[in-house]
């Protein structure tokens, strides 16, 4: 090859690659993302689990409502009020005092507690068990199933089943709330992590047919509501509630309950 023609393809390669670097250069102008420094921020204050008990599509879906105004700095259940205080100084607010929640299984219906109206084999996935008769294979329609599917949600390693009956770990939840989702039967709730007790069913079958099928489910019978000085417990469609803006946490209906279907949280 001639000098002129090494020349020529020397001349042609640089003009291109100075053509496609000035293209590039104003492209990134062009179209140039404005970076949000308060949405970075909030980001970079956030645990990064990604769990979506928030509300948003992830960490970065929450900091950008964040930085906008359209959520509340502690808005992130994972970080908690510790996290909450850091993004309120971000965003030069000042934080609410916030309330730590924790799952809680409204169920005690294990393998020794509830009888069953036959053998189950197929499928170990609660949100399967609707297909069966039923509901699944524990006498008690409004019981655990027991197959693990908030188990498989959770992201903290926070709920495990345990003889038939899920059960929370109250220090390693965030109350993220994927497991209240999921949870075919509606049982599982999100409580106070300070709340000194807790009704442990969700039956709402009249009282014979309850004691007929488990021998701690709620049977309605009104005790721990009479016996309850603050008020803070009700009975609705033959199961107990708590109410924790009033309870005081005496124990005074975990004490009169003859089914120790409340329980020390």
């Amino acid at each position: 090859m001639s000098i002129t023609g090494v020349l020529t393809a020397v001349v042609v390669v640089g003009g291109v690659g100075l053509f496609i670097g000035l293209f590039l250069g104003i492209a990134a102008i062009q179209f140039k993302v404005e970076v949000d420094e308060k949405e970075e921020a909030v980001l970079a204050a956030l645990p990064g689990n990604n769990c979506g008990g928030c509300g948003f599509p992830g960490c970065s879906g929450l900091a950008a409502a964040i930085a906008k105004g359209e959520a509340p700095v502690n808005a992130c259940p994972v970080g908690g009020e510790a996290v909450g205080k850091v993004i309120a100084g971000i965003m030069g607010v000042e934080a609410s005092e916030t309330t730590r929640m924790t799952a809680f299984v409204q169920c005690q219906g294990d393998c020794d507690k509830v009888t069953l109206d036959y053998e189950y084999h197929g499928i170990e996935d609660c949100r399967m068990l609707s297909f069966v008769p039923n509901g699944g294979a524990k006498s008690c329609n409004y019981g655990c199933l027991g197959y693990g599917s908030c188990v498989q949600v959770c992201p903290f390693d926070a709920i495990h089943v345990e003889n038939g009956v899920a059960v929370v770990d109250k220090e390693k939840c965030k109350a993220c709330g994927k497991c209240v989702e999921v949870c075919p039967k509606h049982l599982i709730k999100l409580i106070p992590y300070d709340a000194k007790y807790a009704v442990a069913c969700s039956s709402k079958d009249k009282g014979p047919v309850t004691m007929k099928d488990c021998t701690v489910g709620c049977i309605g019978c009104q005790l721990c509501k009479k016996n309850c000085a603050s008020e803070a417990v009700t009975v609705a469609d033959f199961n107990a509630e708590i109410d924790y803006e009033k309870c005081v946490g005496c124990g005074a209906c975990m004490e009169k309950c003859p089914r120790k279907s409340i329980v020390a949280h």
